[in-house]
């Protein structure tokens, strides 16, 4: 079975998240992934998180289906090298600082000449124009410039983030898309490549629903709601009778008929007032009230039994510990064993999406620093001799 983007070969110079993310999802669909990483240490994703044996798990996760290239980029014949590769590439992925790829003599308009056809996907923290473009930008930066960060937390506290680097997959997913509407482009004959510019505040601010609408007509500033959805109601975070948490979204106008029904509140499912969302979230607190005092008598596993049979959508808030267990992931092909150095096993992420006709699928694990730099290297006609003297001057390893 052929791979979606089987034929398609990426070139990653990136590191920590952003662009190894978006070159990850690339890799696990098919792609030729050819990461290229500093000699010596290589990503410092490698060193991030928990380690096994002196490498990070993530990284094993983070790189899986990629080809390590160690290569010093501040050498001549280093860029030289990857040119090479840029000549007959489809992508090139980067997360340096704007200007940077510049200044090693790649910019766009270097890798356009050498490759017409090649689309340049580049991840920064504030874009490739405008005042702020050469300050310095993570994920956590964007996250607090893309609105997100405001409006997470419970009120009246400081802003909160998510546990996980959101702003960075953010980017992440918007890299792809704009890779692969390239690719479109220039595999159906409409045109050549061209630069995918993403920003990491930008990729947040771009799902932050109707912010600025609602502030620019309304003049209203959204506030940190805790676990409500504000302006949508019901749909909150609820405790139970032991002591668990469980999440109800009965915020369409037939499921918050039949909620009412399981909680045994005819008279608010027929209320007038709240027949359609707006009334509904204008009283917000009088059914968070009515819902609490169900949840908060019955054990977790009653209050989810009861909702699924009305059906109305609820949840239990899962900890890792829950998602390894759950045989929905497990059916769902979600937690696939990966084998690390030394015979270790491990569980990782399955790929996401599911495709019917071409499913994505690992064949390895984040590799070594440099594990296929003579592979490489040997592709573009570099003798074992040559390779040697590469590694000799310290150009590659």
């Amino acid at each position: 079975m052929t791979a979606p983007l089987s034929a398609i070969k990426v070139i990653e110079i990136g590191t920590l998240i952003a662009a190894p993310f978006a070159a990850r999802m690339l890799a696990e669909f098919g792609a030729e992934v050819i990461k290229i990483e500093a000699m010596g240490q290589g990503d410092p994703l490698r060193k991030w998180r928990k380690l096994h044996e002196g490498t990070s798990l993530w990284w094993y996760l983070q790189s899986r289906n990629k080809k390590s290239l160690a290569l010093n980029l501040k050498s001549p014949e280093g860029i030289e090298l990857v040119k090479q590769l840029a000549s007959s590439a489809d992508v090139l992925i980067e997360n340096l600082r704007p200007g940077a790829l510049e200044k090693l003599g790649l910019g766009w308009d270097v890798l356009h000449a050498l490759n017409p056809n090649l689309t340049l996907v580049r991840i920064s923290g504030y874009g490739q124009t405008g005042p702020y473009r050469d300050r310095p930008g993570f994920g956590a930066i964007g996250e607090a410039m893309g609105g997100i960060r405001y409006t997470t937390g419970t009120p009246g506290s400081p802003p909160a983030r998510v546990g996980v680097s959101l702003g960075d997959s953010l980017a992440s997913l918007h890299a792809v898309i704009g890779a692969l509407m390239s690719l479109l482009r220039v595999k159906t004959g409409q045109g050549g490549g061209q630069v995918v510019d993403v920003s990491l505040a930008e990729s947040v601010f771009n799902v932050m629903e109707s912010l600025v609408p609602e502030y620019d007509m309304l003049g209203h500033v959204r506030e940190r709601s805790g676990g409500a959805l504000p302006g949508i109601a019901p749909s909150n975070t609820y405790l139970t009778a032991d002591g668990a948490y469980v999440v109800i979204a009965g915020n369409s106008d037939p499921i918050y008929k039949r909620l009412m029904a399981v909680i045994g509140r005819a008279d608010l499912a027929e209320a007038p007032e709240f027949a359609h969302n707006d009334g509904r979230a204008a009283k917000s607190n009088v059914l968070d009230a009515a819902i609490t005092h169900w949840t908060s008598s019955l054990p977790i596993d009653e209050v989810l039994a009861a909702l699924e049979a009305a059906e109305v959508p609820a949840g239990r808030i899962y900890s890792v510990a829950d998602i390894v267990a759950d045989p929905h992931y497990q059916a769902r092909g979600m937690l696939l064993n990966a084998e690390l150095p030394g015979g270790a096993t491990v569980k990782m992420p399955g790929i996401v999406p599911k495709m019917s006709e071409t499913p994505g699928c690992v064949n390895w694990s984040g590799p070594s620093l440099g594990q296929h730099t003579d592979g490489i290297l040997a592709g573009l006609g570099l003798t074992d001799q040559d390779i040697e003297r590469l590694k000799a001057e310290g150009v590659v390893q």
